[in-house]
């Protein structure tokens, strides 16, 4: 059966890291450029699920002295996205519904403002992410999984994701791979249309 694979971040939705750590220093007597080597060594192990969530917003409020709660912390974490609204309106009208699933690496805190505040996200049927997986893109073990737990065949599943990285690897494993740029959508609407209708 054909399918869909899509990854979040610049490709359902845009996101601007700045904005955050912009707010995040306004809380902080460290600068911009400090708040992001605070939480650069963080973001990883958390969003490979070797972190647990209590402990990244700990680290990350201790390290930068944050005035306000794990709420406010929270709050600041997660509003850097907003709607790629050419995309929405590509998945609004696509010809025929198809499975499509959510492949991404991210955060528990990310995943559920996420799936919260934006409708995009209603034309998935699961996902595949990070955290809960224990591994992240690029690695094989994270598309092994998505291969499993949906019964994909990667020669059916059209697969969309901005890193060159993370979409080599879905062609060295047979997924009809396109890397998405989202300051140019129109090519990208024509080639899944043009793979649907094939």
């Amino acid at each position: 059966m054909r399918a869909l694979l899509f990854d979040i971040g610049n490709v359902l939705v845009t996101f601007d890291l700045r904005r955050g750590i912009s707010r995040l220093a306004e809380r902080s007597p460290l600068s911009q450029q400090a708040i992001v080597e605070v939480i650069t060594p963080l973001k990883e192990p958390f969003e490979s699920g070797r972190m647990s969530e209590a402990e990244f917003v700990f680290r990350s409020m201790d390290s930068m002295d944050f005035n306000g709660t794990k709420e406010d912390f929270l709050d600041i974490w997660c509003d850097i996205f907003a709607l790629n609204e050419p995309m929405a309106l590509t998945l609004a009208t696509l010809p025929q519904k198809l499975p499509a699933y959510l492949f991404s690496n991210t955060n528990g805190p990310h995943l559920r403002y996420l799936l919260e505040r934006f409708a995009i996200f209603k034309h998935f049927d699961g996902g595949i992410y990070s955290h809960e997986a224990k591994c992240m893109k690029p690695a094989d073990g994270m598309y092994e999984q998505a291969i499993a737990r949906f019964g994909l065949d990667p020669a059916q599943t059209f697969y969309a994701d901005d890193l060159p990285a993370n979409i080599a690897t879905g062609k060295r494993l047979g997924f009809v791979s396109y890397q998405y740029d989202p300051t140019d959508h129109a090519p990208f609407h024509q080639a899944l249309n043009q793979w649907i209708a094939s």
